[in-house]
């Protein structure tokens, strides 16, 4: 079981390079997911995630635990508890996107950063992303909303950027012109 010791704190180097293309998806590749994802579901469980100090999280990508592949997991359950997403994806490339913003008020915040930084990250309001599964299958994502958003964070993550490198340094609050708040 995965806990806040095995991730991975900024500034750590394997979270500010571009992480490795997984070209096979051997029993290693697919048990470190399903680590990975055994920590989020974790992590949203009150009992546990006290019982652990676990942070709670709904994404968290391969270098974030200290492994160099393209990969990561999302998973989110809705207010009743049933799930909402529930991804393991393998080498994921942004297809498309909007040409409109969103952004969440409060601003993001990452199990490999402890302190909250203040200030707007800016993301697409619409995404399509393409993937492959653990079981080797290619899907597409059209996400929009909270997921478009934690695609994005996760999927800089496979990249080296942090989601603080996308804050106005000179405005951190102030939103770009025609963005629209997401309301959670």
């Amino acid at each position: 079981m995965l806990t806040m010791k095995d991730i991975v704190r900024d500034p750590a180097p394997i979270l500010h390079k571009k992480a490795a293309a997984v070209d096979e998806i051997d029993e290693e590749t697919i048990n470190q997911l399903k680590l990975m994802r055994e920590y989020l579901i974790n992590s949203q469980d009150p009992e546990l995630s006290e019982k652990y100090g676990l942070r709670p999280g709904v994404g968290i990508a391969a270098p974030q635990v200290g492994i160099d592949k393209r990969m990561f997991v999302v998973y989110t359950e809705d207010e009743d508890g049933n799930i909402e997403h529930d991804y393991m994806l393998i080498n994921p490339k942004i297809k498309s996107h909007s040409v409109t913003e969103t952004y969440l008020p409060g601003g993001e915040g990452c199990l490999s950063v402890d302190e909250d930084i203040e200030g707007l990250v800016h993301r697409y309001s619409r995404i399509k992303m393409q993937a492959t599964t653990p079981d080797g299958e290619k899907i597409e994502i059209k996400a929009k909303g909270h997921l478009a958003i934690v695609l994005q964070h996760e999927f800089d993550h496979l990249n080296g950027v942090m989601f603080y490198e996308h804050i106005d340094k000179e405005m951190p609050l102030e939103p770009k012109i025609g963005a629209k708040a997401l309301e959670l």
